[in-house]
């Protein structure tokens, strides 16, 4: 099996101007995609890591596969985590869950910003919901993956420079601002339902 850079969910103008298509363009085709080719040259050395899913491969293996199979399926799950549509205030079910678990949106937007800016180092903050179907905030360092805690993604902020340098330079706290303009309610709540498998 040949490991494809799955698609973008929009045009990579479609972010615009919150961020930029250059932004896109790199994000995507570079970084995004390096990891699909690093991923493919390790399966061709080993071919029983051709066999498996990333999210098998999250789970099993560590080290040089694990980053490149943790960043196509962290990058994948953030690209839906942002709309051309997005931004506002949540609505439905995790609208619900998120005022349960923080009392309020914009407790959680307070508590969520502070987690994805505060983070030292590269990573990603995360909204994710745990076997008690009660949600939290975790961060994880480099290409961490909370299914990997068992927990079940529901929205990711990635907090790698390369995600914001274009467009905001070293300005972490304004393009997480920037991000909550962009953030896909509808695929938070598709994720609410999710078990163990997303992409």
């Amino acid at each position: 099996m040949t490991y494809e850079l799955p698609p973008l969910p929009y045009a990579k103008n479609a972010l615009a101007p919150h961020l930029s298509e250059e932004t896109l363009n790199f994000h995507y085709e570079k970084h995004h995609r390096g990891y699909v080719n690093k991923l493919n040259q390790l399966a061709a050395e080993k071919p029983a890591w051709a066999g498996k899913s990333y999210e098998e491969l999250i789970k099993t293996e560590s080290g040089v596969v694990f980053n490149q199979a943790a960043q196509i399926w962290n990058h994948t799950f953030y690209w839906k985590s942002l709309s051309p549509n997005g931004g506002g205030a949540p609505t439905g079910k995790v609208a619900e869950l998120i005022n349960e678990a923080f009392g309020s949106f914009d407790a959680f937007k307070e508590k969520f910003s502070a987690a994805a800016s505060g983070h030292f180092g590269s990573g990603w903050a995360w909204l994710v919901r745990d076997d008690n179907n009660k949600l939290q905030i975790v961060s994880t360092h480099d290409a961490g993956n909370p299914i990997k805690d068992g927990h079940i993604p529901v929205l990711t902020c990635d907090v790698w420079e390369h995600a914001y340098y274009i467009d905001f330079r070293n300005d972490r706290p304004k393009y997480i601002a920037t991000w909550w303009n962009l953030v896909n309610w509808e695929f938070a709540n598709s994720n609410l339902n999710q078990q163990r498998s997303f992409l």
